[in-house]
């Protein structure tokens, strides 16, 4: 599969590292300002260094805002049963179409940690897409982490407020949770160990076992514990639930709003 990747940049970058190690798709980047490519990948400035019809998909990771310049000079290159591939957020199928006219669209909202080949991904294609494109681009997809079918575009946006943003929530907590092992103590570098690997064990021992998270909460909970007395205050009058349920709405409503 011929791949034309327009933008480079931190998602896209990442998600090209992870591709590009598979060896199984042919990559051309579209950025003049990209550097330290993989091997093998061709890189191209402008548009006029493409021959048009060229492309199995063009992938789209450019920022939003620069789509309606940027777009319709490269859609030429995708070839005649292809399909556009967009990770930019926010930028619905309806705006794409815009720019390239009916055309198989695949929107995809990953995360930053397809670096490491553990990303969360939501996918989701348009009518004018075949099951085989669909296959096609959840395989790849699917090589940066999970890869979740979504069956209406709303749900790219109610994804993004929980995963695509999810990563800065998840860091903010760390940040927070390093500064509160400082405040008893601890050095930065202990700190970061001691919270990074405790939410690693965490999130495996989670992922590996049948009971719910709850009854996993309640069974490393003694009655008059340390643990108890630490979750009283990080609970207190359902403060946490309210903080998460306010986190992801704003997302999602800002998302929904970004189209």
């Amino acid at each position: 599969m011929k791949i034309l990747l327009i933008g480079c940049g931190k998602m896209g970058g990442a998600m090209l590292r992870r591709w590009a190690s598979d060896g199984s798709y042919h990559f051309t980047v579209a950025d003049p300002t990209a550097t330290d490519l993989p091997d093998g990948v061709l890189h191209v400035l402008k548009a006029t260094d493409l021959q048009a019809g060229t492309f199995d998909v063009v992938l789209i990771a450019i920022k939003p805002q620069m789509i309606a310049d940027i777009l319709p000079e490269y859609a030429p290159a995708l070839k005649f049963g292809g399909c556009f591939v967009s990770i930019a957020a926010g930028c619905s199928v309806a705006t794409i179409t815009r720019f390239v006219g009916e055309a198989a669209i695949i929107r995809v909202m990953p995360n930053i940690a397809a670096m490491v080949g553990m990303g969360v991904s939501g996918i989701f294609a348009n009518e004018a897409c075949t099951e085989m494109q669909l296959a096609d681009v959840t395989a790849l997809i699917a090589l940066t982490g999970t890869c979740i079918q979504l069956v209406s575009e709303d749900k790219i946006d109610r994804l993004t407020a929980v995963s695509g943003s999810g990563t800065g929530y998840v860091f903010e907590l760390m940040r927070s949770y390093v500064e509160a092992a400082k405040s008893i103590g601890f050095d930065h570098a202990t700190a970061r160990t001691l919270v990074f690997d405790t939410i690693a064990g965490a999130v495996e021992t989670a992922r590996q076992s049948e009971a719910s998270l709850e009854e996993l909460r309640n069974s490393v909970t003694s009655k008059n514990g340390t643990t108890q007395a630490g979750l009283k205050q990080l609970m207190r009058d359902g403060e946490l639930d309210a903080l998460f349920n306010d986190t992801v709405q704003a997302a999602y409503v800002r998302a929904d709003a970004l189209k």
